[in-house]
């Protein structure tokens, strides 16, 4: 596929409200691309909707619960109510869930696929007609260097973000000689909320928990627009997989080079 351009496309970003998403949106709009911007919490987006209001771009703000089979359903008629097509969707929106697999609730570990997983499956089903139908059009999912490499106490984000990597790789392939590129993202430790913001399972102690806390403030350093820099420069070149961060790179090549052994020198790194 050639370069994509940017200028003048409309696109969905989910998470929109803070962290990678804000700054994606915050880049998208700097390279001249239309916005409908959606997040759970929607006072978020008022801001950053003041923000961009100078470019003269149409920027449309909603709330959305990814997690929500019939609010994502009925999306993209509420887009094309304030935009004349879209032609990026970026899954973006996100959770974690602090705890081993025998320390969270079956209901916890199923609250997040629902958004991690299920809700960018959602959000793809809805919008891949309309982007299908624009001379030029991708999508980007966003996993995780945990959809390349797995880390204890991480079950279910690994999962969730395993599964997006599997799906998008999969959809490519099936994308492969239509208009609709696919990229995937595996960001690394970008400096977002979604540690503090973390669900903790039922069986955490107070003290591992602090300890997860401040292991997650030292890895997670990598300014959020650094990040959507590297994504946006990807999604220009119609990258099929971007890596993130000088860790995530490194995560990469460890699992190429000891695909079963790996973590043991990530628990050396993490310092488990």
């Amino acid at each position: 596929m050639a370069r994509l351009e940017l200028r003048g496309k409309t696109a969905v970003v989910t998470g929109a409200g803070s962290g990678i998403g804000r700054a994606l949106a915050v880049g998208l709009a700097a390279r001249g691309c239309h916005l409908a911007l959606a997040d759970i919490r929607p006072a978020t987006l008022e801001p950053l909707a003041a923000e961009l209001a100078p470019r003269g771009l149409r920027v449309s703000c909603h709330a959305l619960d990814v997690a929500d089979r019939d609010q994502v359903a009925a999306f993209p008629a509420v887009v094309m109510a304030s935009h004349p097509a879209v032609d990026l969707l970026f899954n973006n929106a996100g959770v974690a869930l602090a705890g081993r697999f025998d320390e969270v609730s079956e209901q916890d570990f199923e609250w997040l696929l629902s958004i991690n997983f299920h809700g960018l499956v959602r959000m793809t089903r809805a919008f891949l007609p309309l982007l299908k139908q624009r001379p030029e059009a991708h999508l980007v999912n966003v996993a995780s260097l945990f959809s390349i490499v797995a880390a204890a106490g991480q079950t279910a984000y690994c999962s969730s973000k395993f599964a997006v990597r599997g799906f998008s790789e999969a959809l490519r392939q099936e994308l492969d000689g239509s208009t609709v590129g696919v990229s995937v993202v595996c960001p690394g430790g970008v400096a977002t909320r979604i540690a503090v913001d973390a669900r903790v399972g039922h069986a955490v102690d107070a003290a591992a928990m602090q300890t997860m806390q401040q292991r997650s403030a030292k890895l997670l350093s990598l300014p959020p627009p650094k990040a959507a820099e590297t994504i946006l420069q990807g999604v220009e070149r119609r990258a099929p997989r971007i890596l993130v961060g000088n860790d995530a790179k490194a995560g990469a090549f460890l699992e190429r080079l000891m695909p079963t052994g790996y973590y043991r020198l990530m628990r050396g790194l993490l310092g488990d």
